[in-house]
């Protein structure tokens, strides 16, 4: 690490108890392995006040297979260590609300022994809004909101739900996407109505699709 990327001098000082609280999240299980931000309660309240004026305790699914509450405040959590932006929040509350619907079957995917892992697919102008890659390599590195929008998703389904590996979450050999699996649609790029459009809603309405 250096002056010129960070702005400041790294020192032991300043660096030790943020290498704590990532070693901490670890040990606990917390993580899909990869060092998460520490959700201090400042962080996690930005997000929250991005849905505001709906209380943080709000239940925003039960999530299989071991029921936990995903609160608000719970889902801002995990967003906060997979490293998004606030204004990310709105999507994934609502792709956590989607995978609940029976029609998912989420039981089936966080216990199943196949490569199965949730795909979120973004609608609307808040594509263009929140900056979500739906080009040349949609599905993979450099784009923050792809990048972190799907690991939040998959971070509330392991610390939540209790999908751990090896325990309920049966999956053979796994998949990278289990990592973060998000895009957006090209729609301004294609020839026939944007996916949301074929479903009935607006070509103005932002949506998600699992």
């Amino acid at each position: 690490m250096s002056e010129r990327h960070t702005g400041v001098t790294p020192s032991p000082d300043n660096l030790g108890p943020l290498l704590n609280s990532i070693d901490l999240m670890y040990e606990t299980g917390w993580t899909d392995g990869l060092p998460v931000v520490p959700p201090t309660r400042e962080l996690v309240k930005q997000f929250t006040d991005v849905l505001a004026p709906r209380d943080p305790g709000e239940s925003i699914a039960v999530i299989p297979p071991l029921g936990g509450d995903a609160t608000i405040e719970r889902v801002a959590v995990n967003a906060v260590m997979a490293g998004c932006l606030p204004e990310y929040m709105p999507v994934i509350v609502t792709a956590i609300k989607a995978m609940v619907d029976d029609r998912f079957n989420l039981r089936g995917v966080q216990c199943s022994t196949g490569i199965h892992t949730p795909l979120v697919i973004v609608n609307g102008p808040i594509v263009k809004k929140l900056n979500i890659n739906s080009g040349y390599n949609c599905f993979g590195q450099g784009w923050r909101a792809n990048a972190t929008i799907g690991r939040a998703v998959k971070l509330v389904l392991v610390n939540l739900g209790g999908a751990f590996p090896g325990e309920t979450n049966k999956s053979t050999f796994g998949h990278p996407g289990s990592y973060t699996y998000c895009m957006a649609e090209a729609e301004d790029a294609n020839p026939w109505e944007p996916y949301h459009v074929e479903l009935g809603y607006a070509a103005d309405d932002s949506t998600v699709t699992v």
